[in-house]
């Protein structure tokens, strides 16, 4: 495509910041935004196991394309699925050099074609009223890839997800300081996020990151290995291989209502005019047992391809109905 290639072998930059290698999961998780106090200072999401994202390199297969137009001009959002979870990714309308090549992505998405995708994104965040932090990302660069580059994709992030779980442990077992984080053997360039990290985030089993690790290095491999991860069931159990066929969403959990439902009732009655936000709807999904990942993709299926909800400004939502009334 008019991406043209980006590299898979060395440190990959954009501009000044490193594009660090993430999985969705480790994202999707993460809810500490971290802004420098000077005017052009890069802001941050920084993740449980330290990583500090100002931008990042991810790959997927394509999910979801929605071509949207405002006041502000026109936009795209996709939604790319590894092994762990979805990224979230926007073109936005300050961004018109990428415009072709999204127009061509989302055309490709709409004629029914399905592949897979390298993108190299600014972090970004929306955090509601009561605290909770929504992440996507911008995009910045982007190409369609083939089976064997999304694999080393899989491998080299791996590779870093699991360094970032060692630094982990030998930080909870270390005094927490900087000096106590050296001495302990945590790498200089996961100090910094490391020391964000202990601080806001309550004390969790990297475990559920080390399965993530586990599925990308064997879905690298070729192998369709069957992982359950014992705190989650909220992904499908066929993102463990690198697709040749779109991925199913999970199923929804047993309910006294479909997970749609729920999220319907959640804004129709909690709508005054400005919509529902992203984590009510989210937490009433949990409350009737759902996951947040099926929650994720139910709104995603009901703004898209439903039709049933629209998001009227970043991380709020209301019925279709209620923008025509």
């Amino acid at each position: 495509m008019g991406g043209g290639p980006l590299t898979m072998s060395g440190t990959m930059r954009v501009g000044r910041q490193t594009a660090i290698r993430v999985f969705a999961h480790e994202y999707r998780d993460a809810s500490l935004p971290d802004q420098g106090s000077g005017e052009y200072d890069p802001g941050y999401m920084v993740t449980r196991l330290g990583a500090k994202i100002n931008r990042a390199l991810i790959c997927g297969l394509i999910d979801s394309s929605e071509k949207r137009d405002s006041d502000s001009g026109q936009s795209y959002r996709f939604n790319l699925r590894d092994v762990t979870g979805i990224h979230r990714v926007e073109v936005s309308p300050f961004n018109p050099e990428l415009h072709p090549e999204a127009e061509e992505i989302h055309a490709r998405f709409e004629r029914g074609d399905r592949f897979l995708m390298m993108v190299v994104a600014k972090q970004r965040s929306f955090q509601t009223e009561d605290g909770g932090v929504f992440t996507s990302y911008n995009a910045q660069e982007m190409t369609v890839i083939d089976k064997p580059r999304y694999a080393e994709w899989l491998a080299e992030t791996a590779d870093a997800t699991l360094r970032r779980i060692n630094a982990h442990e030998l930080a909870m077992a270390a005094e927490q300081s900087m000096a106590g984080f050296r001495s302990a053997g945590v790498p200089e360039d996961l100090i910094d996020g490391m020391l964000l990290s202990r601080a806001h985030y309550p004390p969790f089993e990297t475990e559920v990151y080390m399965l993530d690790v586990l599925q990308a290095l064997n879905a690298a491999l070729g192998r369709s290995v069957e992982i359950v991860k014992p705190e989650s069931a909220d992904e499908s159990e066929s993102d463990s291989a690198v697709p040749d066929q779109p991925v199913e969403a999970p199923s929804p959990a047993t309910s006294d209502m479909s997970v749609e439902e729920v999220v319907v009732a959640t804004i129709a009655a909690g709508d005054r005019g400005e919509g529902v936000d992203y984590d009510t709807i989210v937490r009433q999904c949990s409350v009737h047992g759902h996951s947040r990942e099926e929650a994720e993709d139910a709104i995603d299926s009901l703004r898209t391809a439903g039709g049933q909800i629209s998001e009227h400004r970043f991380g709020w939502f209301r019925l279709i109905q209620s923008d025509s009334s």
